[in-house]
């Protein structure tokens, strides 16, 4: 596998597109979630992945918060293959990049309540009550940088 991170206008067309049905494929056939993806977002983040034969395995942007200056959200954090560390390598290699080319003093996400012990393991807590998010139970989470 190898780790790629890239503002969005640094990605190649092959790039996007193996994002975008990435995105596809655990959002909206495995989770089930239906909903508009594609939010415009994607222009000012830092997209973080890892492919594997070209093809996108383990995934996740991140992009300042709209009125936070200093607080850099991660979001559409998926893994293709379940069990075997993809999402510990992409955690690890993106918040190191993220500290490099996002300067900030905050972390946040909106985790998927079941995932919690697992960003709690790269210094993430709870910031608030469940809540639901296209019908999924989420949890706010932030880490100090």
């Amino acid at each position: 596998m190898k780790f790629v991170a890239k503002k969005f206008e640094e990605l190649s067309l092959v790039e996007l597109y193996e994002i975008l049905l990435a995105r596809a494929e655990v959002f909206l056939l495995e989770q089930n979630i239906v909903c508009q993806d594609l939010d415009r977002i994607d222009y000012k983040s830092l997209h973080c992945f890892y492919t594997e034969n070209d093809k996108v395995c383990a995934y996740l942007r991140a992009f300042y918060a709209e009125n936070e200056k200093d607080t850099v959200y991660i979001g559409r954090v998926l893994t293709i293959s379940h069990g075997k560390g993809d999402g510990r390598a992409l955690m690890e290699n993106a918040l190191s990049e993220i500290k490099k080319r996002l300067p900030c003093k905050k972390l946040a996400l909106h985790a998927q309540t079941y995932a919690k012990g697992f960003y709690e393991k790269f210094g993430f807590t709870v910031g608030g009550e469940e809540f639901l998010e296209e019908g999924v139970a989420h949890i706010f989470m932030t880490a100090e940088v």
